[in-house]
């Protein structure tokens, strides 16, 4: 792609490995800018590529689509500095390491509940699992 290249918002989706409505989805939360339209038909210039693939990054991390903005708006402040990016990147880790812990104590309860099940013939309304419930 050479860097003056104009995209359609097909081609867009295509570059950036999602669907059309995900970049539709992305200007409606305003973390991209719609284009004009050039003729009959909107063109996004090439950084709007790597735009929707940090975006989409992020969000496989756990960053929620507001946190996302933040970090865009930290790219545009001349005062911001990587310790900036690096402290959200902190409360994310620390956010997953809650939510692991969270997940550990839940699988040990339902593991608890599984193991009252020796007899799986009996009938549902005998149930130990529903029991506990």
């Amino acid at each position: 792609m050479s860097m003056k290249e104009k995209l359609t918002i097909g081609k867009l989706a295509e570059a950036a490995n999602v669907n059309i409505e995900t970049i539709r989805f992305y200007e409606r939360k305003e973390l991209i800018k719609q284009p004009q339209k050039t003729g009959s038909f909107r063109t996004y210039s090439d950084d709007y590529v790597q735009r929707v693939i940090f975006i989409r990054r992020a969000q496989e991390l756990g960053f929620s689509l507001a946190e996302i903005g933040e970090l865009l708006a930290l790219r545009i402040k001349k005062a911001s500095k990587c310790s900036d990016v690096l402290e959200r990147a902190e409360q994310k880790i620390a956010e997953i390491d809650l939510k692991i812990k969270d997940l550990k104590r839940m699988k040990k309860s339902l593991k608890g509940l599984a193991d009252c099940c020796e007899d799986t013939s009996l009938p549902l309304s005998e149930c130990p699992i529903l029991d506990c419930f």
